[in-house]
């Protein structure tokens, strides 16, 4: 079954790994881990080249899979006690092993630095909204709060929670190569011609954040984009 999930929001700590019990095999890192019902144990394997984390169940006395563990269509008290088994150990793995930064409140300190300019919240039915405007009133960023579903995630554990988000202006014949649905997704509820989402988590590049913003203020301000200077250029 696949973990992968929790790369989104969290970094992994490989050096903490060994004392969670994985061992480094090639590229990747794998580990044994019993479960408390009798008879069966899991196999977390995690790759830090693919970016992904699976795990699967194996019946202790055979060491053949038990395969309605990877059967999403599979029910019953049995297999549904296994899984909650191996969420919990997936769960104790990421608080652990992995770090997970909310980089929401740097970068609005990042942009009140750069650019002189803080948000205004223009709607009452999403409070948390924060939209940073050039001098023309037009937009350079909307900070927002939502779910990871409403960036196509359906499957497993974080999609439901929630996440802080940014959406900026991009080069149109950029934003396909920009895209990587790791950290930058295709526009959540803007023009996805023009417009990028970026993840505020730890996943994401800072710098590369930051880059992203300062391309995004330029557009905007198209011919007025050459006011732009370091290390701070107020937009009022």
């Amino acid at each position: 079954m696949d973990y992968s999930y929790i790369l989104r929001s969290a970094l992994a700590k490989t050096e903490t790994f060994a004392s969670f019990g994985f061992e480094k095999k090639g590229s990747e890192y794998v580990c044994k881990k019993l479960l408390p019902s009798d008879g069966f144990y899991a196999v977390i394997t995690f790759s830090e080249s693919s970016a992904s984390l699976s795990a699967h169940v194996y019946d202790s006395a055979t060491g053949e899979k038990y395969p309605l563990f990877d059967m999403p269509s599979a029910t019953g008290a049995f297999v549904g006690e296994i899984r909650m088994q191996v969420q919990s150990i997936i769960d104790d793995f990421r608080a652990k092993c992995f770090v997970s930064v909310d980089v929401h409140e740097k970068y609005v300190a990042y942009i009140a630095e750069r650019f002189a300019v803080t948000p205004d919240f223009p709607w009452d039915d999403s409070p948390d909204a924060g939209v940073f405007r050039c001098p023309n009133n037009k937009w350079f960023a909307l900070i927002m709060r939502i779910k990871y579903r409403q960036l196509g995630f359906t499957k497993n554990g974080t999609a439901d929670e929630d996440v802080w988000v940014v959406n900026l202006k991009a080069d149109a014949d950029r934003i396909p190569q920009i895209v990587d649905k790791k950290s930058v997704f295709p526009a959540y509820h803007m023009n996805k011609k023009h417009w990028i989402t970026v993840l505020l988590t730890a996943v994401t590049n800072f710098e590369e954040l930051c880059a992203l913003t300062e391309r995004s203020v330029e557009l905007v301000l198209g011919k007025r984009a050459s006011m732009l200077t370091s290390p701070a250029t107020p937009l009022q």
